[in-house]
């Protein structure tokens, strides 16, 4: 009796990514009972990254450089190209992936498992973030979903994510149907994440980490550690994006929603409203106990927030 190994699509961004990606590749190819076939789109660099992942796909059958169209100014942008132009419709599964990481030998195994066995749409899970230093911590997503979480934030980082055809299919399609107003969106993954969960599509998130999760310096998004990292992202609550990021995240995932986001409704709880919320709106107890706070940072200091409530 033969047996068909799954096909997966991997689609990869890349951007000044000489540094890491060979070791990433080559992680991705050693994946243990799956086919991949790796999709790469590389943002205008200047580190020849280009020509490098170009000769790469010369010598790797199933390594494609996607032609340039960038720049693309962002890695969302990016992945959002290639679910636009990649052909995926003869695969079993789409997986995600950025240029720096190190994924473990069985990381699409154990998504594509837990995807077959319990009639799941959408995999992520948690990862092991690692500096130049020998730090190593685990990054913890995997606590239960609530009613709004996916309005708020993704199912962790984007490149732990493996969809099923429909699943992928579907966000494919409302990418090429909404591209103009995508380009707004600044993270693909919890983009992806607000899709799947509005449109019905089971979502798990695996506790057990698939992957090292690099950390440096170019790192678009990183992981939430430190107090670098957390000023950076209070700025973006208090000037404005975080809002706008929901608004334009719910415009185009939802036809229609009642409650506390229609009709920008969300800028005008009372006190008690704010803290019954966070519970339907974060996942992790820590940030439900700090999302009052954030809220009223927002409203309070929030110019840009208040611009974009019409």
């Amino acid at each position: 009796m033969s047996f068909e190994l799954p096909e997966v699509a991997v689609l990869l961004a890349a951007y000044n990514g000489m540094p890491w990606i060979e070791e990433q590749l080559a992680s991705i190819l050693a994946q243990t009972n799956v086919h991949v076939s790796i999709y790469i789109s590389v943002d205008p660099s200047t580190d020849g990254t280009e020509s490098w992942c170009a000769k790469y796909a010369l010598s790797h059958p199933n390594v494609t450089l996607l032609p340039p169209v960038g720049p693309f100014k962002g890695a969302a942008r990016n992945f959002f190209r290639l679910i636009r132009d990649v052909d995926f419709s003869a695969y079993h599964f789409v997986s995600f992936s950025d240029q720096d990481d190190i994924w473990y030998p069985d990381k699409l195994e154990r998504a594509i498992a837990t995807l077959r066995s319990d009639h799941i749409d959408g995999y992520s899970s948690n990862v092991v973030a690692f500096w130049p230093n020998g730090r190593r911590m685990l990054v913890d997503k995997a606590q239960p979903q609530v009613q709004w979480d996916y309005l708020f934030e993704a199912a962790g980082p984007g490149c732990t994510y493996v969809l099923k055809p429909a699943l992928a299919s579907g966000f494919k399609q409302l990418i090429v149907d909404k591209w103009e107003r995508v380009q707004e969106i600044a993270l693909h993954d919890w983009f992806c994440y607000a899709y799947a969960r509005s449109h019905g599509f089971k979502w798990f998130i695996d506790p057990v980490p698939g992957m090292d999760y690099r950390q440096h310096a170019d790192n678009h998004i990183g992981v939430n550690s430190g107090i670098s990292s957390g000023i950076s992202r209070l700025h973006r609550i208090v000037d404005g994006w975080w809002y706008q990021q929901i608004e334009l995240t719910r415009s185009l995932v939802l036809k229609d929603v009642k409650g506390f986001l229609d009709n920008s409704s969300f800028i005008r709880l009372r006190c008690g409203q704010i803290f019954q919320m966070s519970r339907d709106c974060r996942r992790k107890r820590r940030d439900q106990l700090i999302f009052p706070a954030l809220y009223l940072m927002a409203k309070l200091f929030g110019s840009s927030l208040k611009k974009h409530a019409v």
